[in-house]
């Protein structure tokens, strides 16, 4: 198993503040849809314990499961319609963009056992290094660290570490070449 991948759990106090959040969310995140709001997402995200630079952007469409296991690196950005499914840490270093639909996803369940709502999860987390692009509607799965100046193409499905300066495409994605 990957060094990076963990034992999940989902506790009570995780799902207080999952309650919480999301009525922040829906309340006073995604009302306000326009550049004009960035600031006020940004400060949010923070008031839930997200790290977030103060020249990041968050989409008021981005859904964020827990802002508290988010760090947003300058000019880092997380587009439209994009999924951070982050019961783990989700890092974008500076510069990163995520397009619009991407999914970051950082749990899965451990085929060796027999999964239930008491056991089984996994989580590990996702870091996207400085330079980095995410393609639309890309997956990007649990444990992956994309390399500094990577490019990981439009509908990609990304399982391992992509190195840096490389763009890879496909599902499972595949080095297409060097930049």
């Amino acid at each position: 198993m990957n060094e990076r991948i963990a034992i999940g759990h989902v506790s009570n106090k995780i799902k207080f503040k999952r309650a919480i959040w999301n009525i922040v969310y829906v309340l006073f995140f995604r009302p306000f849809p326009t550049k004009l709001f960035r600031q006020w997402r940004l400060f949010l995200l923070r008031l839930m314990g997200a790290e977030a630079d103060k020249k990041a952007e968050v989409y008021a469409s981005a859904k964020i499961w827990a802002p508290w296991n988010l760090k947003l690196g300058k000019n880092s950005c997380l587009g439209p319609h994009v999924i951070c499914y982050n019961q783990a840490m989700v890092e974008l270093k500076e510069n990163v963009v995520v397009s619009q639909y991407a999914y970051l996803c950082t749990a899965g369940h451990d085929a060796s056992v027999i999964n239930n709502s008491q056991q089984g999860l996994i989580i590990a987390p996702i870091t996207i290094h400085k330079d980095a692009w995410v393609g639309t509607r890309a997956y990007i799965g649990m444990g992956v660290e994309i390399g500094e100046k990577s490019i990981v193409g439009a509908t990609s499905s990304v399982y391992k570490d992509v190195e840096s300066n490389t763009i890879v495409g496909g599902n499972p994605a595949i080095v297409i070449r060097k930049r």
